[in-house]
């Protein structure tokens, strides 16, 4: 009997191809829009790692009690050491030092008298060594405004919108006034390479970026280093690994004092375990609304299907046959066509998805300006429950609508039968 199914569904192209397309293109899209969905999401939570928490962030447990007012005479010795170590423990996690910090920029003009000045924020990250991912990172390359990227020691990038409050150019020199590790004066000269955007307005207002070797120097902080970043590299933020994997090294590194290591998640920084929370929840809301936009569409079109075939059903009725088994044959068809469309869809909706996160769409040609703290590529990302979330309107709504179409079939009174058939 279910080879005699299968073959009238093969031959009968009413009954099979075109349900198989319309649930194919409804799972396909349910797929699709679910991984964009996340990709989507997530692109807040990718910059916040970018550029200031990562993944994961080790620090030492004074500076993690203060990390908002980036205090660097508490920051962490031997930071190439830790690197190393961080290395050795965690290696599917690419790590990188900074250090961030604050003080006043001077612009002086031609006598060496000061024209302009004001506060600026600091980020120093290795911006020299080859190899180095921290330029991509942050998307420096695409955000640059004037000049180029540092190419030399003593060179440095500054917001656009502040290089030109200050009146200074690519090449022009700039002095660093700061705090020094040790709390003295730290006085240092730079000279603009470039200027570039961040997107938001307290960033652009005043920032400096600067190799980071650079900044040890000026600050008089040799192997110290404020923050240890990693970065996944799998590229996405997965909140049960990182809190983990915070919680395996900080087992590991016990210790009492003020200055050993502690590392954090990223939800464990500031307000961003709120934010994650959300992201997911939002994340879900809009998926399970599609998908029950999509399971109300097939299992209209299961019932449609159904409803078509009473001429069919009649026939069968008529010759003899029980109407327990028209069916249970028309729930094995439509689960049959379920299981068809739901698989076809899911493999071409996951084909799209990982063609969109891999290649992403490039948007910066219809932006005014890329900037760092805006992805100029779009990308979805492909989780665990899109390789099943697609059978929920493929396969259940479309058995739900023939088994709710089908229920008329105990209804059919034979002596109708005919007229019915005549018609």
């Amino acid at each position: 009997m279910i080879r005699f199914l299968l073959q009238g569904l093969l031959r009968d192209k009413s009954r099979s191809l075109l349900p198989v397309i319309v649930v194919t293109a409804g799972v396909m899209l349910t797929v699709w829009l679910h991984a964009y969905i996340n990709g989507f999401m997530g692109d807040i939570i990718d910059t916040n790692a970018r550029f200031s928490n990562g993944h994961l962030k080790v620090m030492s447990k004074a500076y993690a009690d203060n990390m908002d007012e980036f205090p660097n005479d508490l920051a962490l010795l031997d930071a190439d050491s830790m690197t190393a170590v961080l290395g050795k423990e965690f290696p599917s996690v690419s790590w990188a030092q900074r250090i961030r910090f604050g003080g006043l920029l001077d612009a002086p003009d031609k006598n060496g008298e000061t024209k302009a000045q004001g506060p600026v924020f600091g980020i120093g990250l290795d911006l020299l060594s080859p190899g180095s991912e921290e330029i991509e990172r942050l998307n420096l390359k695409k955000s640059l405004r004037s000049g180029s990227l540092p190419r030399e020691h003593f060179e440095a990038l500054i917001s656009d919108d502040f290089a030109k409050k200050l009146r200074v150019n690519p090449g022009d020199k700039v002095t660093l006034i700061s705090s020094a590790m040790d709390g003295s004066v730290a006085i240092y000269n730079f000279v603009a390479s470039g200027t570039v955007s961040f997107g938001s307005e307290v960033l652009d207002r005043g920032t400096i970026i600067a190799d980071i070797t650079d900044v040890r120097e000026a600050l008089n902080m040799p192997d110290a280093s404020g923050e240890i970043l990693g970065f996944f590299k799998g590229g996405y933020y997965d909140d049960e690994l990182a809190l983990s994997d915070a919680g395996s090294f900080n087992a590991v590194h016990k210790s009492a004092g003020e200055f050993a290591p502690v590392m954090r998640s990223l939800s464990q920084q500031g307000n961003m375990d709120q934010y994650v929370k959300l992201s997911s929840v939002y994340a879900s809301y809009i998926a399970i609304i599609f998908m029950v936009a999509m399971s109300l569409v097939l299992w209209n079109a299961g019932l449609l299907g159904g409803l078509r075939r009473y001429g069919e059903i009649g026939l069968r009725l008529a010759m003899g046959e029980e109407k327990g088994h028209v069916y249970r044959t028309m729930l094995t068809e439509s689960v049959v066509i379920g299981l068809t469309g739901s698989v076809t869809g899911t493999i071409i909706g996951l084909f799209f998805a990982w063609l969109l996160q891999k290649y992403g769409i490039d948007m910066s040609g219809i932006m005014k300006g890329t900037s760092i703290m805006i992805p100029s590529v779009v990308r979805a990302h492909i989780t665990t429950p899109d390789f099943y979330l697609g059978f929920i309107p493929g396969l259940i709504s479309t058995v739900t609508g023939t088994a709710l179409s089908g229920i008329g079939i105990y209804k059919r009174q034979t002596a109708r039968l005919f007229k019915e058939l005549e018609v």
